[in-house]
């Protein structure tokens, strides 16, 4: 699938990233592919997974380009942080891969052009997870296939925020002409069809779908509140 096949297909649309943290009862590869299929159901057009594993087994089990990614460690670069990373996630069948793409120093000493090189001639096509605009328009000048704001709020030096970063989506999206990807603390419908509005091409909601602990923790610190 080309990068102008893909945009069309997401264009407007919802990507669903069906994960789960470490030590989540939902963390586990069957679970995931059930999560996948749920999404499938409900009119999802793309999944975002997360490892090589889970990512080959739900390509396996939807009809729907998956967007896959390797989380390895917690802090600093973290997701697809390599090239090994990267092929890793390419073998187990992935469309695009989703790779941090901020100006922190990756765990290997590579540096995020040699990952979407490296992606490219293996025939996948790269979603760069920025934090910051200029991170967003450094992607996409070195190649990246989509940009996501999906780090905005994660990174040391980025606002914290509750709900999605829409700003970054809005002044992403007049700066560069690879689409965006609005993705982090989408919570409703409203909020994901606002980032539409504000000019993402597609959304990826994840949480407010598919982190049963997550919610429940939400609906928990509600109720305790005095």
């Amino acid at each position: 699938m080309t990068a102008q096949d893909l945009a069309d297909t997401l264009r407007g649309r919802l990507i669903v990233s069906c994960q789960a943290p470490p030590g989540d009862p939902m963390r586990e590869t069957a679970t995931l592919v059930r999560l996948a299929l749920s999404a499938v159901a409900g009119g999802g057009s793309a999944i975002r997974a997360n490892g090589p594993e889970v990512v080959a087994a739900i390509v396996k089990a939807v009809d729907l380009p998956v967007i896959g990614l390797w989380k390895d460690g917690d802090t600093g670069v973290y997701i697809t942080p390599t090239v090994r990373h990267a092929l890793a996630i390419v073998e187990a069948g992935a469309a695009v891969v989703a790779a941090d793409a901020t100006d922190r120093p990756r765990p290997d000493g590579s540096d995020f052009a040699e990952l979407v090189t490296a992606v490219h001639a293996a025939g996948a096509l790269v979603m760069a997870d920025v934090s910051t605009l200029d991170e967003g328009i450094a992607a996409a000048a070195l190649g990246a296939d989509f940009v996501s704001t999906t780090l905005s709020g994660y990174v040391p030096g980025t606002p914290e925020q509750t709900g999605p970063d829409l700003d970054l989506v809005t002044s992403l999206s007049a700066a560069i002409s690879v689409p965006v990807v609005a993705e982090g603390r989408i919570n409703t419908p409203g909020e994901a069809a606002e980032a539409i509005a504000r000019g993402a091409h597609s959304v990826v909601v994840g949480t407010a779908i598919t982190a049963p602990t997550a919610l429940t923790a939400r609906f928990v610190a509600g109720l305790a509140r005095p």
